[in-house]
């Protein structure tokens, strides 16, 4: 089936969303987080787009962007290109991060903006990641507050004060803005990793999967990935590569 072809917006401002292949998590530290940033600010300049909103979930991004001098097809082709090198360096990896291209709305008037500025900002609030969305290090909201480097400000701030800013955002609402339809997988605590696999494999400690044959070794940690546990949780509790993780992972 062909791809339906994007709504232009006549502002060039679009809310964009892009995921982790089969809902994988994109982000396992801080450095993940810094380092996604840091080539939005590199491809700023390259690139000339303006940005009003971000916010990076564990394994979805929302991004309220302009278009500069490129179009956005290319600015993400160039983003995700530089982090995902970098990304599969650093894990030891090969393949695709991110769930096929990513998805995109208009955003045609400054009413919208407020709406889609406050939906993505209040995103792990509603995930219930945190209790505000000054509690989330990886938005902008914080820089709306702080006046940060990447972000532009003055469109929104024409029609409402810092001060109301933060009160528009701790008003209740139902915001229905472009979504990832998959919900959050819940994650997996140490304890509940720990007691599935001695349940279901009769092992004594999870150190014991190091030592099991490759096949029974694939199911357990699929079965801990199924099951809400993180990529780096696996590895530190089993021990077994991250490298090792993800190769079964993605069979």
């Amino acid at each position: 089936m062909p791809r339906k072809a994007r709504i232009k917006s006549s502002t060039g401002i679009y809310h964009v969303i892009m995921r982790g292949i089969n809902r994988q998590r994109i982000f396992e530290d801080e450095e993940d987080y810094k380092k996604y940033l840091w080539e939005l600010k590199r491809f700023q300049e390259i690139c000339g787009y303006q940005l009003y909103a971000w916010c990076l979930m564990p394994n979805h991004i929302h991004i309220l962007i302009r278009e500069g001098n490129e179009p956005l097809e290319q600015v993400f082709r160039r983003i995700g290109a530089s982090f995902i090198y970098w990304y599969n360096m650093k894990y030891e990896r090969i393949g695709h991060l991110f769930q096929d291209r990513y998805k995109s709305e208009p955003v045609e008037d400054s009413a919208y903006l407020l709406t889609v500025v406050r939906y993505i900002h209040q995103n792990p609030v509603k995930a219930g990641i945190c209790k505000k969305p000054a509690d989330y290090r990886y938005s902008s909201y914080s820089e709306y507050l702080n006046g940060g480097a990447l972000l532009t400000r003055d469109m929104l701030l024409k029609q409402i004060s810092i001060d109301q800013f933060v009160e528009y955002h701790g008003e209740l609402n139902a915001d229905n803005c472009l979504e990832v339809k998959e919900t959050e997988r819940k994650r997996s605590t140490d304890e509940q990793l720990d007691e599935l696999i001695k349940k279901r494999f009769g092992i004594q400690t999870t150190t014991d999967v190091q030592r099991m044959e490759s096949k029974k070794q694939a199911e357990v940690i699929k079965m801990m990935v199924k099951s809400g546990g993180s990529i780096r949780q696996i590895s530190r509790l089993t021990g077994v590569s991250i490298a090792i993780i993800r190769k079964y992972n993605n069979r």
